[in-house]
């Protein structure tokens, strides 16, 4: 893992966190408790906070960034898919964002969310509590009740499994 201070500021790695080798963070970022940061992923808090609550994935690829005076906060058990773009942007609790979707700034995304691959989330756009949506620029698909937090709940839980699983694994000289 590459760990970078940049203008003073140190990244905070909360107890049990999984960070890939080549996973890059850099600056004011804040990771709790039993995490995960995947591979090829850039968390970078160059000009404003990250926080990433406990529980929560951000898989292989994604890129976590900020502006001025606008932080990323993510809650507990979140779920970041595959080649997500978060940026300068609120997700709360129980959200799930997808594969290669994209949240700009100001967005604010309420728990329980569900965020479809490949959707783009507007700047200053909200979204939920519990809303799936989907499309360019991202619209409401459907509202759904409480017991969408249970299922919300699968893949984080699956993520905090795996980060165990590859902590020791061998890297093979050639």
């Amino acid at each position: 893992m590459y760990l970078y201070e940049y203008k003073g500021k140190k990244p905070r790695i909360g107890n049990n966190v999984f960070i890939a080798p080549n996973a890059t963070i850099i600056g004011d970022v804040i990771i709790d408790d039993n995490s995960s940061v995947w591979y090829n992923t850039v968390i970078r808090a160059d000009s404003a906070s990250i926080t990433i609550g406990k529980k929560t994935n951000i898989q292989d690829n994604c890129t976590i960034h900020v502006d001025d005076g606008k932080p990323t906060l993510i809650g507990d058990n979140v779920t970041v898919g595959h080649n997500a773009v978060v940026h300068g942007c609120t997700i709360e609790d129980n959200c799930l964002v997808g594969m290669n979707s994209t949240i700009l700034t100001g967005a604010y995304i309420k728990k329980g969310s569900i965020i479809a691959s490949n959707a783009l989330v507007k700047e200053n756009q909200k979204v939920g509590p519990r809303h799936l949506v989907a499309g360019i620029p991202a619209a409401l698909k459907k509202e759904m009740d409480e017991s969408i937090i249970e299922v919300i709940q699968i893949p984080a839980d699956i993520y905090i499994e795996k980060a165990l699983e590859f902590k020791d694994l061998k890297k093979i000289e050639q």
